[in-house]
């Protein structure tokens, strides 16, 4: 099902595919992202003028026909250059299903993070073009969807990459300890204490592995918290006061600038 909202926001979600979800943006000139990350990984296609992304301590240019590829938890933030139009779509994808189809016991990472293959862009929009056909049954989307990264693998546009990333045990500890108990209010000294590291170097190691503070990353994971609770159908406020923000105007600044559109427009699709 896809619902459009302001900024000709679409997003696609259908039940008989949880493990996928997309997104497109016909006119992203006010789409602006703060530094966030994903649970999933995330494939995107810019189908129109300029942004900037940027990732692992780089900033790339991307103009129509480039992809982008977002490992799980890594922080990213792609924006228009001042306020001039651009267009794209994203598709998240279930880190465990992607995993299966990769042959893999672990997810795979890819690499580069923007690929100006033509082919890959190609291929991509196809099969953004199937996902979003209302006339099409989930069957066949699925069957594209795999059909589409078992080919990812062997593309030159993108590749999987060694795992360099993998983190200090004490920081994937903190990480964890924040994930379990994001919608709760946490001190940076108990996130110390659990990880075993003293609060200022956690904090310099965490953003230097993660991309964000600990703080940050807590925010993150309280909005994919309310993500998850309003495919649900849950109503706003409720999920805003359950993900432990102080209010729904709280809730809906710090969504907006995790996923570029309101709490409202992401709970249509």
């Amino acid at each position: 099902m896809a619902r459009i909202g302001r900024n000709r926001h679409r997003f696609w979600r259908d039940p008989g595919l949880p493990h996928l979800e997309a997104r497109s943006i016909e006119d992203g000139r006010r789409v602006c992202y703060g530094w966030h990350s994903h649970p999933t990984f995330s494939i995107g296609l810019v189908t129109g003028g300029v942004s900037e992304f940027r990732t692992d301590g780089a900033c790339h240019r991307v103009s129509a026909g480039t992809v982008v590829l977002m490992n799980p938890e890594t922080a990213h933030a792609c924006n228009p250059l001042e306020g001039s139009p651009w267009s794209y779509r994203t598709l998240y994808v279930d880190v465990a299903w992607l995993t299966g189809v990769q042959g893999e016991r672990f997810f795979k990472p890819y690499a580069p993070a923007v690929s100006r293959d033509p082919d890959l862009a190609r291929r991509l929009d196809r099969l953004f073009v199937r996902l979003f056909d209302p006339a099409l049954p989930s069957t066949a989307k699925g069957e594209e969807a795999v059909a589409f990264f078992t080919d990812l693998n062997g593309m030159p546009g993108a590749r999987p990459a060694d795992d360099s990333g993998g983190g200090h045990a004490a920081l994937k500890r903190a990480a964890e300890f924040i994930s379990a108990h994001c919608t709760q209010p946490l001190r940076l000294a108990d996130i110390a204490e659990v990880s075993g590291l003293s609060p200022s170097y956690l904090v310099r190691a965490f953003k230097a592995r993660f991309g964000m503070t600990p703080h940050a990353y807590q925010i993150n994971r309280r909005i994919q918290f309310g993500q998850r609770e309003l495919r649900r159908g849950r109503p706003i406020v409720e999920v805003a006061l359950d993900a432990g923000f102080a209010d729904q105007a709280h809730f809906q600044r710090a969504f907006k600038r995790h996923v570029a559109a309101t709490p409202g427009q992401y709970a249509l699709a």
